[in-house]
């Protein structure tokens, strides 16, 4: 990496490694406040009922239960974040992770003997599994005000005139994809504490990666300001999206410790985390894309269906960003995409990393590898003919201002051996290799009317630097990052920065972790602040040097003189010099920063982040013909990272997408029955382990973006997004089956070179 920065382009290792390696590190579930109690709930009996009664009397004549609630004894709020799902169930249950009761007690064991207690009269009513069924006149209303399974959000969006382009090609390809559920396997279990101070404010302990907008919605649905809400962000085990939400557990937290006059803590079973919380949103994506005799694309139209669950979540939103795979992957002068969304008695869909973005791209890069079969060319070729180019203006009105795809593009296939012949090989095992490319937000994502961060930059009179940063630490590496950032503007080393996040008392406001936002967006605001700090040294130190401002710089923690190196100063000795001299001075600066971008507008049109990131990953898969078992053999990975500030921890996030996406592609079905969730377990629920994961390599091209800080582009989630497609061109390059559906489980391979 360039030799031009003395902190940037270096593999500093995260900064609360040791920490978490050495288990100081403290999760929701190791803290413990005085007189903390132990919250259980009661979920539902059966996907979709009545409740005809619920009788808690026995529960609480147990020895140790200190309070037990139901939705009688909880104040009916109709608003907020969790408008069509209140926190616990009144007269209905629509599913199967529904809450139903909640118990705090003084121990977990006893908390859950009394759920056991509880007694809960149903009439169960039939349940509808299936969106395209539940769209029907016919099905069973799940949300009855509504008076059909119809979710009210609508994404329709159309540029140029697709029955010309339609007129205009030369082949046209169509399909129908079957996208599934599958969850986000974090380790750490959701879990929360709540605790009310002696002036009634809300304390929560919470894994947010989101606490501003948490602090906000928690106000509306308890009916409380949010001035009198704190959240404390614990060391969070793993959030990929998971996170966003607000959910009715945290809600009931804070009842009960509100009704017991003690803090409560809810953790998560394994079990619960599986059953209990939001998935990636499962997809039926019916597709048509055309090419014309030269290779360039005249159209795409993808009708999708939505699986909502039995509530509203962030699952439904996800056409905001899907459409972008649709819209502006590639150059296409005519798009039409729309959603149809149904509630059903599944479980509801939440975020999860890429945020539709992944689904978009199964669909987009099969119908690449099939179109450039169709007009005879190389998939290689044929993308990089039709690749996004620096100056361009997506359909969706998404200004390019850096582009490396065809670089990318280029990097991956070279990687891969990608013009190395392995179809044909005889026997059962078979290889093949596929390519697959993104397109992503990298500079936030102008979702609600601010996509700012703040930052506040300290020095006191020993020289420690203390970055008070919005932004939220997730095990992304963010802080890391921060500190590099602001050590580098300032003329400082990584280890003279402390980054302090967690506390929504303490630090200045930032809309959250999410839409890879984090690098660019906060990192932004922290090297704006630093730099006004270094104005402010420059300006003690140059009367001090008898020189100008102007003439000064700091390196390596010396103020020096630029025309001659030599004639330097320890920066923290003028500032405790300075300190003494103005009576207790020390440097605060701060700035927020909110990116040139604006809203989309009715017509899902505007230029929504302030860069955009891309990339491509090439598999090597073997397919064994017997079995219908895939092996991923290799992964190379070419990502538009605008400028690796660490290529350590990128490479990190990069490996971890890939591993999530692979697990998308092959191994991950969260499998439901009637709304049951029938693997909620890691014995039966398969992800990658360690023996599973192929060879990686990480290619970093750099464009080094004008608005990232030094150059940055956000990469966080892209590492996941095109990796199930690459996946999937490979085995068909491998057996010559495509393969619409996910997993590519062995079952599926078999079926489809029977049928072939």
């Amino acid at each position: 990496m360039s030799n031009l920065y003395s902190n940037i382009g270096k593999r500093v290792p995260k900064l609360d490694a040791p920490d978490k390696a050495t288990g100081r590190a403290r999760y929701p579930q190791d803290l413990t406040l005085p007189g903390m109690l132990h919250g259980k709930i009661l979920w539902s009996r059966y996907p979709h009922a009545k409740i005809v009664n619920i009788d808690t009397s026995e529960a609480l004549k147990i020895p140790g239960v200190m309070s037990v609630i139901t939705a009688k004894d909880l104040p009916y709020r109709n608003s907020g974040f969790m408008k069509d799902n209140p926190p616990l169930k009144r007269d209905k249950v629509r599913s199967l992770r529904d809450e139903v009761a909640a118990v705090a007690a003084v121990t977990e064991e006893i908390a859950e003997a009394a759920l056991e207690h509880i007694k809960v009269e149903y009439m169960e009513l039939p349940g509808i599994f299936d969106p395209e069924e539940a769209l029907r006149e016919s099905a069973p209303l799940i949300h009855e005000e509504n008076k059909n399974n119809l979710v009210k959000m609508k994404y329709k969006f159309e540029h140029g005139d697709v029955e010309e382009g339609r007129k205009h090609s030369a082949h046209v390809v169509k399909g129908r994809f079957k996208l599934h559920f599958v969850t986000h396997t974090c380790l750490g279990t959701c879990c929360c504490i709540a605790d009310f101070d002696s002036k009634g404010k809300l304390i929560m302990y919470s894994p947010s990666q989101v606490p501003f907008l948490h602090q906000k919605d928690m106000a509306d649905v308890l009916g409380m300001s949010g001035s009198d809400i704190r959240i404390i962000q614990p060391t969070i085990g793993g959030a990929f999206g998971s996170k966003l939400d607000l959910y009715p557990y945290e809600i009931i937290c804070a009842h009960l410790a509100r009704i017991a006059g003690r803090p409560v803590r809810i953790s998560f079973t394994r079990m619960e985390e599986f059953c209990c919380t939001p998935t990636r949103q499962p997809a039926i994506i019916e597709s048509e894309a055309g090419v014309d005799a030269d290779g360039k694309l005249t159209f795409r139209e993808a009708h999708i269906i939505l699986d909502a669950g039995a509530y509203v979540s962030w699952g439904p939103t996800i056409p905001y960003v899907m459409m972008n795979s649709f819209s502006s992957l590639y150059r296409v002068p005519n798009v039409s995409f729309d959603t149809t969304i149904a509630y059903t008695n599944n479980i509801y869909a939440g975020a999860f990393r890429g945020y539709g973005n992944p689904q978009g791209t199964f669909v987009v890069e099969t119908q690449m590898d099939e179109l450039a079969e169709l007009v005879n060319m190389d998939p290689l070729v044929f993308r990089i003919l039709n690749s996004n180019r620096p100056g361009e203006t997506t359909p969706q009105g998404m200004k390019v201002t850096t582009c490396g795809l065809e670089e990318c593009l280029k990097r991956a296939a070279k990687g891969i051996n990608w013009h190395e012949d392995r179809r044909g090989v005889t026997g059962k095992i078979r290889r093949g290799v596929g390519l697959a490319s993104f397109f992503h937000v990298g500079g936030g994502a102008r979702v609600y009317r601010s996509d700012g961060c703040g930052a506040i930059v300290k020095i006191d009179d020993f020289g420690q630097v203390t970055l008070i940063t919005g932004s939220s630490e997730i095990g992304q590496g963010s802080e890391t990052v921060l500190a590099q950032i602001t050590a580098e503007e300032l003329g400082v080393r990584v280890e003279d920065v402390k980054v302090i996040n967690s506390d929504t008392d303490i630090k200045p406001w930032d809309v959250g972790v999410h839409a890879s936002r984090t690098t660019f967006i906060a990192g932004n605001a922290a090297r704006i602040a630093a730099a006004k700090a270094k104005r402010k040294i420059l300006e003690m130190a140059a009367p001090e040097m008898g020189l100008q401002c102007d003439e000064l710089d700091i390196n390596n923690r010396f103020i020096y003189y630029k025309a001659n190196p030599e004639k330097r100063v320890r920066f923290d000795k003028i500032l405790r010099k300075k300190h003494f001299d103005y009576n207790g001075n020390i440097i605060v600066t701060e700035h927020f920063y909110d990116p040139p971008t604006q809203r989309q507008d009715r017509n899902f049109k505007g230029n929504v982040s302030a860069t955009y990131a891309f990339g491509t990953q090439a598999a090597e898969v073997e397919v064994d013909t017997e079995t219908g078992i895939v092996r991923v053999l290799k992964m190379v990975v070419a990502d538009d990272v605008g400028k690796a500030l660490n290529p350590m921890l990128l490479e990190g996030q990069l490996e971890g997408g890939i591993a999530q996406g692979i697990g998308y592609g092959i191994y991950e079905n969260l499998i439901l029955d009637k709304g049951r969730v029938m693997n909620p377990t890691f014995l039966d629920y398969k992800i990658p382990t360690v023996n599973d994961m192929p060879e990686i390599k990480v290619e970093m091209v750099e464009t080094h973006d004008e608005e990232g800080p030094f150059g940055a582009k956000g990469i966080a989630e892209s590492g996941s997004i095109p990796t199930a497609a690459a996946i999937a061109n490979a085995v068909y390059d491998a057996i010559g089956v495509r393969i619409k559906g996910l997993p590519i489980s062995p079952e599926k391979v078999l079926k489809a070179l029977s049928k072939k």
